[in-house]
């Protein structure tokens, strides 16, 4: 059993008033989970204490306020009884009580496909089930023998990392930065923070009930992953401020010889027998190509890069972009800033979610440390509603009569619904409502989530929002597509990152000299994201068509994708296998399956173009799967979608 899964961290040890207390905070629904767990009475079940269909941010089950009254005083009787007993627990629940539970807790029936994940992501046992067992499989010496190099110490990097160090495989992580957390070390710009619930959005085996926020900041996020590094002890195998040159594959060894250098120019070769790209691919910052713009006199700078130094108070600034950055970063710089413009090519639909900005507290960290169960269910109340539930509202019905707007009838729901939210942020600004009013259809470009702030910024007087891109800069100005100048001394690019070039700059060389750069181009594909055929033993985290638009975690995902490689590696040390390289057809009919789904999917609608789209207008980016499906497919490997080759 994890020591970090166990039913509760701490005993139950406070007075009747305190447990009233923290009660009124909690998640209802989660809340009669850990109540069934401590009493092991299942009538809870078949009762009319009954939670509603679980929709994302609502803890209170939707019951009326008689029954909520009932679940906390059934609560209170239950915790009391619980401390006064000792903090013990009845035998656990059977599988099939725990499916009974699933559906009870969220309100619908969970299907029988879903089941098996859903038990695995709660862990009710304690036990990490996506970390292989190697006992007694692969000798120490043979792992020994075997070297893996990872490239990136960000949030996928790091869980490679703690894998192989678990499994006992020697490793390097070569990491650019200085310090761990990737994008979350890199991107330090005013009001950065995560759009994944964060009692989720954390490896499910490293919980953290001390959140500040559900939705943390940067900092935050950084020290977790900073803490994990020290916490699984691979912190000493990452050689920071270096990175990866280029990677050749020796043919006549099977070996990888990747050259690296150090921030001094030092270089180095090191030969591996596996190498697992971990480097994203949001991780190289764009900035357009503006004519002028060498000429403007004073800073500029990508929001990745954002310089902390510059002190904008009284100046006039310019944010170019309107994506998730920018709605994060716009209304921490409206504080400040003496002027602001905003530079917007095309607007973003907004996700209403009143918590974006809230605080956790001490009430309901409490209840994640004391009352048995009840973080696992809470992160299971998280992840459902936000797991396949949307993917049908995304997929385009050819019958459907306003295509331009919308893609079906569930979208066109979220279209009306989204657009009277904004309404009720703006008032009686009409201009303001169609410049922030998307004409393509919701979820077609990156959703973004708002509380408010975004659009409450934008009503500011010092605050202008200008619907047009940026056609050159002068001196001391930017100058829109329309030729009005706007004057400023500051200016933010927050235009997001080279997406569609992964693995870039390195030079990757597999067999026969084939270039991964050349081959790729501006249409990456790889089979299940992870392999390429023609470079053997390499191994991509969130690599193309994986990264998540409808539901899920990249967590989640790179969990998934990092038990099929650490599976991968111990198929090769169990069968002697010098090298292991998946097969052409396989890789071209599981990206045909891909392309043929990502076509009827609202990111393929016509007249839009996005950051998921290559030069070609192919979605090369995201992953059209069920959540359910992706992770079935890799859970292992199925050695016949490989070229094996003996040592």
């Amino acid at each position: 059993m994890s020591k970090h899964l166990q039913p509760a961290e701490a005993p139950i040890t406070e007075d009747d008033a305190t447990l009233e207390r923290m009660i009124a905070r909690a998640n209802l629904p989660a809340l009669l989970m850990s109540i069934l767990h401590i009493t092991g009475d299942t009538d809870l079940l078949r009762g009319p204490l009954r939670p509603g269909a679980a929709v994302f941010g609502m803890e209170t089950g939707g019951f009326s306020d008689e029954d909520k009254a009932q679940v906390r005083a059934l609560a209170l009787d239950v915790l009391k009884g619980y401390r006064d007993g000792g903090c013990k627990l009845p035998s656990p629940p059977a599988n099939d009580t725990l499916r009974e539970m699933m559906s009870y807790a969220v309100g619908t029936e969970v299907p029988d496909a879903y089941v098996p994940m859903m038990l695995e992501e709660l862990a009710l046992d304690g036990k990490d089930a996506r970390d292989l067992d190697w006992e007694g499989s692969v000798t120490d010496e043979t792992k020994k023998a075997f070297q893996v190099l990872v490239i990136g110490a960000g949030m996928s990097g790091l869980l490679a990392a703690i894998r192989l160090e678990d499994a006992g495989i020697p490793y390097t992580v070569i990491e650019k930065n200085e310090g761990i957390g990737g994008t979350w070390f890199e991107n330090r710009y005013p009001g950065c923070r995560v759009d994944v619930g964060n009692h989720f959005y954390c490896y499910s085996f490293e919980p953290n009930h001390d959140w500040s926020e559900y939705f943390s900041q940067q900092g935050e996020l950084q020290e977790y992953f900073d803490r994990c590094g020290t916490r699984y002890g691979v912190r000493d195998k990452i050689r920071f401020g270096t990175e990866v040159v280029s990677a050749h594959f020796n043919e006549l060894n099977s070996i990888w010889e990747v050259r690296i250098r150090t921030r001094n120019g030092e270089e180095e070769v090191l030969r591996v027998n596996t190498v697992i790209s971990a480097v994203g691919q949001l991780n190289r910052p764009k900035i357009p190509k503006i004519e002028g713009l060498e000429s403007f006199e004073g800073p500029y700078f990508h929001s990745a890069e954002f310089d902390q130094q510059i002190d904008l108070a009284g100046k006039r600034v310019a944010v170019v972009g309107t994506g998730a950055s920018a709605l994060q970063m716009v209304p921490e710089l409206a504080k400040t800033a003496a002027q602001l413009y905003v530079f917007q090519r095309s607007p973003g639909w907004m996700l209403p979610n009143p918590d974006y900005h809230g605080q956790v507290s001490d009430e309901v960290k409490w209840l994640m440390k004391h009352v048995p169960f009840y973080a696992r269910w809470n992160r299971f109340l998280i992840f459902w509603p936000g797991s396949d539930g949307l993917w049908p509202s995304l997929k385009v019905d050819p019958a459907w009569p306003y295509p331009e707007r919308s893609v079906n009838a569930m979208n066109e729901a979220m279209r009306v619904g989204f657009i009277q939210y904004m309404e009720t942020q703006v008032g009686e600004d009409k201009e303001l409502l169609a410049k922030v009013t998307p004409s393509y259809p919701p979820f077609g470009k990156r959703i973004l989530q708002d509380n408010g702030s975004w659009l409450k910024a934008l009503t500011q007087d010092h605050v202008e929002l200008v619907s047009q891109g940026v056609a050159r800069m002068t001196r001391d100005a930017v100058v829109a597509e329309d030729g009005s100048e706007y004057p400023v001394d500051v200016v933010i690019f927050a235009t997001g990152f080279h997406a569609n070039k992964f693995l870039w700059p390195m030079e990757i060389v597999g067999r026969e000299g084939i270039k991964l750069d050349e081959k790729w181009g501006d249409d990456p594909a790889a089979y299940l994201g992870i392999t390429v055929p023609d470079f053997p033993n390499l191994f991509c985290l969130y690599g193309p068509g994986t990264n998540l638009a409808h539901a899920g975690s990249i967590i989640f995902h790179s969990e998934c994708q990092v038990r099929y490689i650490m599976s991968c590696i111990k198929a090769m040390l169990e069968s002697d296998l010098a090298s292991m390289e998946c097969k052409q057809e396989v890789h071209d009919e599981y990206n045909q399956r891909l392309d043929d789904l990502v076509a009827q999917m609202v990111w393929s609608h016509p007249g839009m173009n996005s950051w998921y789209k290559n030069s070609a207008g192919r979605v090369t980016i995201l992953s059209p799967w069920l959540l359910v499906d992706y992770w079935g497919w890799t859970k292992e490997p199925n050695l016949d979608d490989f070229e094996l080759r003996p040592a």
